[in-house]
């Protein structure tokens, strides 16, 4: 969990030792969400636009994931990551940054993580994703997090 951010826990003082070790466990697809804002209109084909402003996190599940573990809840996710700078960057930002549990989730070797690219513009936003299913893990599998 960010240190800037409170550690509040809700439910302590509810829980017992056999408690499952999660409040919430989720699982979905992880995207790396960029997100322009700032623009005066909609993209016109054949033009470059220009946008006053700018972000990327996680997206797609890891949304619900961190607006959860923000309440204090203990959230584990499990998700496939992409082998590349975006997955790793996610990876990152939801275990270090959000403090959510990822030892269920794995990083896919030659899988290149999702992406979506959202525009804001007169109250209204469009996206443009891009990605693919991730491969099936072998059952006898274990987790792994990125180098």
């Amino acid at each position: 969990m960010s240190a800037d951010i409170p550690q509040i826990d809700p439910l302590d003082g509810l829980r017992a030792p056999q408690d499952p070790d999660c409040d919430v466990f989720l699982t979905g697809t992880v995207f790396l969400d960029i997100i322009f804002t700032g623009l005066d209109s909609a993209p016109v084909r054949g033009t470059e636009s220009w946008a006053r402003g700018m972000g990327s996190s996680p997206g797609g599940v890891a949304n619900m994931a961190t607006a959860l573990a923000r309440l204090g809840l203990h959230t584990s996710l499990a998700a496939a990551f992409g082998d590349d700078h975006y997955g790793e960057y996610c990876w990152d930002a939801l275990e270090q940054g959000e403090g959510i549990d990822l030892s269920r989730s794995h990083t896919v070797r030659g899988w290149h993580s999702p992406v979506t690219v959202s525009m804001a513009y007169e109250g209204e936003r469009t996206m443009v994703s891009h990605g693919h299913e991730a491969p099936a893990l072998p059952t006898t599998a274990s987790p792994e997090a990125p180098a």
